[in-house]
Formats: C-alpha cells, sequence, structure tokens
C-alpha cells in the first residue's frame, strides 16, 4: 500500500469502534479527513460529531454530519484523531496542523482515544517531527527564551494563527525521553496555551495501517 493507502485503510478500519447513536469525537489532518469520510458513509447511524478544528467542522458539515459544541454534550464516548509520531507507549506529537489545543481537549474528554496512522509515524522515541507549542502572542519571545533552557530550537511558524487566534513556535532538536514530564515541564512556562505532547492523555488504541495490512494495537 502506499501512504494515502495506508492512512486510507487506518480510517476506515477505525469505523469499528464507532458505535450506534453516539456522537464521535472527531480530530484533524489527512488522515482524519479519510476517517471523515468513511464516517459520512453511517452518518444515519450516529448522532452527531464534535471537532477539533474549523476545518474538520467544515468537512463535517459539507458531508451533512451534525457538528456539537463540546459544551452541549455529557458525555464523550471515542475520540479518533491522527498523530505526527506515535510511540509503542502510545505517547504522541501532534499539531502539525496546529489544531494541538483544540485536540488536546476532546482527548482530555473522550473515554477512548483511537489514534490512526499510517506506519511512518511509529517511532522509538519522539523528537524527529519538531514539537508544537501554541503561545499567547504576546509571550513569543519570552517562550521561545524558555524552551532553549529545555534543550529545544525554537522556530515561529510565519503566517499561521490557530482557531485560538494564537501563535505556534515548532521546537526542533529535541529527544523526548521523558514525554510525560516534558509534557507538564513546557505547560509550566506562562504564556504556553499547551503543546503538542500528548502523553499525559496518550491514545488507547493505535490503529496503524502498513504497507501489508492494518494493525490493532492497545494500549
Amino acid at each position: 500500500m502506499t501512504q494515502d493507502e495506508m492512512k486510507k485503510a487506518a480510517a476506515v478500519k477505525a469505523l469499528e469502534y464507532i458505535e450506534n447513536d453516539t456522537i464521535v469525537g472527531v480530530g484533524t489532518g489527512s488522515t482524519v479527513n479519510y476517517f471523515i469520510d468513511a464516517l459520512a458513509t453511517m452518518k444515519n447511524k450516529i448522532t452527531g460529531a464534535v471537532s477539533s478544528s474549523e476545518e474538520s467542522s467544515k468537512r463535517l458539515i459539507a458531508h451533512g454530519i451534525e457538528v456539537f459544541d463540546l459544551n452541549s454534550i455529557d458525555v464523550l464516548d471515542v475520540y479518533v484523531d491522527g498523530a505526527d509520531e506515535i510511540t509503542k507507549h502510545m505517547s504522541m506529537i501532534k499539531g502539525g496542523g496546529a489544531a494541538l489545543t483544540r485536540e488536546k481537549i476532546v482527548a482530555a474528554v473522550a473515554k477512548k482515544f483511537i489514534c490512526i496512522a499510517d506506519d511512518s509515524k511509529r517511532v522509538d522515541v519522539l523528537g524527529d517531527f519538531p514539537l508544537p507549542v501554541e503561545v499567547i502572542p504576546m509571550a513569543r519571545s519570552y517562550v521561545a527564551r524558555e524552551l532553549v533552557k529545555l534543550g529545544g530550537d525554537p522556530v515561529y511558524r510565519q503566517g499561521v494563527i490557530t482557531d485560538n487566534g494564537n501563535v505556534i513556535l515548532d521546537v526542533y532538536n529535541l529527544s523526548i525521553i521523558d514525554p510525560i514530564q516534558l509534557e507538564v515541564n513546557i505547560n509550566a512556562i506562562v504564556g504556553v496555551v499547551t503543546n503538542g505532547l500528548f502523553a499525559n492523555r496518550g491514545a488507547d488504541i493505535l490503529v496503524l495501517g502498513t504497507e501489508a495490512n492494518v494493525q490493532v494495537i492497545e494500549n
């Protein structure tokens, strides 16, 4: 399978975790776009979706799937999203599409987090993909200096404003041995909204598209 075929295969497989008459948490990104398209085939069986980005909301609505505000629901059984990197411990780097804060909020609410990805996203140690950090604009330079103290090389993602009106710093050259602690340390920097480490709340299930088949790995 090609990379796109692996993404699509993982996305379709994730439909097996969607129960009738539920609201589905939906993430953001190229693999999730395949999931949204697949979800449309059973849109009459679900109640609707909660979305982590304006982009995903538009795609869901275009398919005729109702999008709910997270504040209006009590229970979210499942959240399906991709990853930029994921380890065997189900820790992830996310945020390549700059939707990390809303993704992290929806993941926190969901009872079950399903990560869908192609095999290129599986790594032994996080950090080859630069770690996105969402920052209040006035704190950008200060946060960058603090990230340097943590061993990273932050680069301002030019021309990108998040759905929350903030900016992104991409932190290069990190070898993330303890993602849980680093997630806490970065979030403690004043001016950081959140960072793209999903370690304290990692995935529960990884649906991984490979060249040969789709693998399901449970935490």
